[in-house]
Parts: C-alpha cells; sequence; structure tokens
C-alpha cells in the first residue's frame, strides 16, 4: 500500500469478483491475441484464471513478488519465484501479465521491468498505479484498502500460518 492509511474498506465478494474479472476479460479480447498469461502471485493467480478461461489461453507462468506483509507495504518489492526464463528472454512478447490489484504501481515495475513487451492488466486499479499498467477494470480511490474474497470469511479471517503460535 501506498503512503497513505487506507480509510475505506471495499468488501468484494466472490460473485462480484468473478464479474469484474470476466469484464476485463472482454476489455482484453479487443487489445490481440496472447499466447500465455504470467499470473503475478498471489493475487493475480484468481484473475488469470478466469482471464485464461475467457480468453481460451491454456499456458500460464506465475511470478511471485513480495511487497506487502499484514497490509503494509515493504520498501521494494521483492521476486520469490522468477519467471520462466524462456519468457524473459522473449522480453514479454505475446505475453499478458495479470494481476489483481495495482497499487502504486511498485510490483508491476519491477515486471514490467524483465517483460518490457508484455501487456499489464488488472482488475482493480489506483490512481498511482494506472500509469503501471495497460488495460484495467475498475478504478478505486488510493485510500482504499480492497478486502478480496480469499481474504475473508463471515468476516475477516487471518491467515492460517498468523494463528500458529
Amino acid at each position: 500500500m501506498s503512503d497513505m492509511a487506507p480509510k475505506k474498506p471495499f468488501h468484494v465478494s466472490w460473485d462480484q469478483f468473478h464479474r469484474d474479472a470476466r469484464a476485463l476479460a472482454w476489455r482484453l479480447a479487443e487489445t490481440g491475441s496472447y499466447a500465455m498469461i504470467v499470473a503475478i502471485a498471489r493475487g493475480g493467480l484468481v484473475p488469470a484464471a478466469i482471464v485464461a478461461r475467457e480468453l481460451d489461453l491454456r499456458v500460464i507462468e506465475c511470478v511471485s513478488v513480495v511487497s506487502y506483509r499484514n497490509e503494509v507495504q515493504e520498501g521494494i518489492p521483492k521476486i520469490v519465484k522468477p519467471i520462466a526464463l524462456d519468457i524473459v528472454r522473449g522480453e514479454g512478447a505475446g505475453v499478458l501479465v495479470i494481476d489483481d490489484l495495482v497499487d502504486t504501481g511498485a510490483t508491476m515495475s519491477v515486471v514490467r521491468a524483465l517483460l518490457p513487451k508484455a501487456h499489464f492488466a488488472c482488475v482493480y486499479a489506483k490512481p498511482l498505479g494506472r500509469p503501471h499498467v495497460d488495460t484495467f477494470m475498475t478504478e478505486v480511490s488510493q485510500d482504499t484498502w480492497i478486502y478480496f474474497p480469499w481474504d475473508l470469511g463471515l468476516a475477516f479471517q487471518a491467515p492460517i500460518a498468523t494463528n500458529k503460535g
């Protein structure tokens, strides 16, 4: 998250997220054709699966970038699972990079440096992040914190790993 403290919680249901990700796929279908998707894990895995189905893409690669811990941005994002070398060598030509959200653009910038020819897309975009993606579905304010359906139960559910004593 950016330096601005989140003030506006935005809870997204599974139904809403699925609708928004499918709408993103409709938008992406008009931007060209793609040979594969690179999902930015973890948040990009769910929209990548939805977009891959809608665009009939069978190859999904993943890059894992860590930039947040417990809703706090931790400086420069770190790649903890790199992209396959053959994709990097091609600089992302024919590749669609998907994430759930672009906040400040820090994560997207790290991945774009590796795949400068790829098309970058996300479901939700904040104003500081918008210049870092080519396509997005819904803009939210910079001070919004999105609670994705995989983060929630009937009330907020902390990940299992944080509950181990």
